[in-house]
Order: structure tokens, then C-alpha cells, then sequence
């Protein structure tokens, strides 16, 4: 299908983005990828007055080191991510992920700010960002301000960002020297989204788990932190009760929707599944 009629802006600047995004209300869409945007558009499920192109903008775009934490530019593209040393070296697990998103067409169009700001519960990177605990720096008419991405989204689609303000940069801090992480899809066919899966960051210490973090994609309307189910593993060695109490911890917390990847019962079996794998290979990659 055909999108309806919209006027097009394409802004030099964030402030002139946010000027226009504040000036022309709920009609205007900011555009970064347009994954998401623009089939709806065809669709006639979104019908935006208003487009505003955030390409034009160089500031949004770039991966640098600042201190114990990697900056990404919200417009930087997966593939970008896949390209960059910065992320090989302190944050592989980002790398491991953003291979799996989608296909080669799809990931050097796709932004991580795009993949993070848009609330959809199957995007891969949200889960990611509350597993390494990064912030996402908004910007607005009132000025800028940090969130961390564990309050940052509220629902499916529904995030909080305010009217007008868009999503510049997220700052995620390098995990410890010697981390280990992993990374856990299962999906139906390649470029789908996630039937369930999981995100790992540990450390080991003496053969035990002596921090982790887990995070789950796309079995319940919003990304979740598995907190209860990290606490399962710590000071164990990953035995196999270690794990499924780690499995069966994350299953309590997930509220999927049964669609054409499967009835409830299947995506949570398999959701713990993923949990189990990722914990395994996330240690046997620590050091």
C-alpha cells in the first residue's frame, strides 16, 4: 500500500528537530530507520502530517569511549555497531546481538536509538540495555535529560519520552574485565523477531557466580530484568538446579502474548530455555 500525503522536514540540528517536533505536535513523527514507521504508514495504521528526517544530523551519529562507558550516537546504525572496534572490545555482547537482528539490509538502515525509543516489546536491543544498565539521554524543549532505560519503558509502544522530545544518545557502562555474556534468540526464520529470548552479563570468581544480570525479550509487553532469577545463580557454580531455579524465576515474571510464534505456555518453556543457554555460555565465556 501507499502511505497517505505528509510534508517531509529534514532538520540540520537537534534543537532545530525538537523545535519542529514541539512546533507541529502530535501530526509529526521523528524518522530514523523507519522499520517500524513506515509500514505502519503503509498501512494506513499511522498517518503522520508530518515527518521530520533525522539523517541530517551529524551530532547523532558516532561510538566513542568516555570513561568506564561507550556513548553511541542514537542515530548509529547496527551495522555501524557491527563495524566499530570500540564495541568488539568493550562490549561484545552488543556485537553478539546486533547480528541478530534482522538481516544485512535491514541492520545498516536500522538505528539503535530507533531499536531502543520505539516501546516495541520484540525489538532486541531494549532487554540488552537493561541488562548492562545504560541511561538514554533525551532531548526536548524544556532541555535535556538522563533516564535510566529501567525506567524508561512503561508499555508496549509507550515509553517516556515526553511530546517533543527525542532520544540522542545512550551512554552504557563497560561491563568488568572478564565478563562473561551471551545473547540467547530463537526465532522462527531469519529478520523475525524473537519467539523469546535472553541476555546474560556475569562474572565468575572461584568457579561461583559472583554477579549477573539477566534480561528477556519479547515475553511480556516490555522488555524485563530478570532480577530474581540472577539472584537464583549467585554464589552457585551454574549447576544444573542452579539453572532451571534461574529458569523457573524468569518463567514467574513473563506474561507473553500468544501469536503466530506460539500459544503462552510454549513461548514461556522456551523462554526459560534461552535463560538456561545464555547463563551456560555467558560462563564458559568468563574469565
Amino acid at each position: 500500500m501507499i502511505p497517505g500525503p505528509f510534508s517531509y522536514h529534514r532538520p540540520a540540528t537537534v534543537a532545530d528537530a525538537v523545535k519542529l517536533l514541539s512546533t507541529l505536535g502530535d501530526e509529526a513523527r521523528p524518522l530514523a530507520g523507519g522499520h517500524s514507521l513506515l509500514p505502519m504508514m503503509k498501512l494506513r495504521l499511522a498517518t503522520p502530517d508530518h515527518l521530520v528526517d533525522l539523517h541530517g544530523i551529524g551530532t547523532l551519529k558516532g561510538i566513542r569511549r568516555d570513561g568506564n562507558k561507550v556513548v553511541i550516537g542514537a542515530m548509529t546504525t547496527q551495522h555501524e555497531l557491527l563495524a566499530s572496534d570500540e564495541i568488539a572490545k568493550s562490549l561484545p555482547i552488543l556485537h553478539e546481538t546486533a547480528l541478530l537482528i534482522a538481516d544485512p539490509q535491514v541492520r545498516y538502515r536500522g538505528t539503535l536509538g530507533g531499536n531502543v525509543a520505539n516501546g516495541d516489546p520484540g525489538n532486541d536491543m531494549p532487554a540488552l540495555m537493561l541488562t548492562l544498565g545504560a541511561s538514554y539521554r533525551l532531548e526536548g524543549s524544556g532541555g535535556g535529560r538522563d533516564i535510566a532505560a529501567s525506567e524508561f519503558y512503561q508499555g508496549a509502544y509507550f515509553t517516556a519520552l515526553e511530546p517533543g522530545e527525542i532520544l540522542t544518545a545512550i551512554s552504557i557502562p563497560v561491563p568488568a574485565a572478564g565478563a562473561g555474556y551471551a545473547y540467547e534468540k530463537l526465532k522462527r526464520k531469519i529478520g523475525d523477531y524473537a519467539t523469546a529470548a535472553a541476555a546474560v552479563v556475569l562474572t565468575m570468581s572461584g568457579g561461583k557466580v559472583a554477579s549477573c544480570a539477566i534480561g528477556l525479550t519479547n515475553l511480556h509487553e516490555t522488555p524485563l530484568l530478570a532480577t530474581d532469577a540472577a539472584k537464583a545463580v549467585m554464589g552457585t557454580s551454574l549447576d544444573d538446579a542452579a539453572l532451571k531455579k534461574a529458569a523457573a524465576a524468569a518463567v514467574a515474571i513473563m506474561s507473553p502474548a500468544a501469536d503466530a510464534r506460539g500459544p503462552v505456555e510454549y513461548r514461556k518453556h522456551v523462554g526459560g530455555i534461552m535463560v538456561m543457554r545464555a547463563l551456560t555460555r555467558a560462563a564458559a565465556r568468563a574469565k
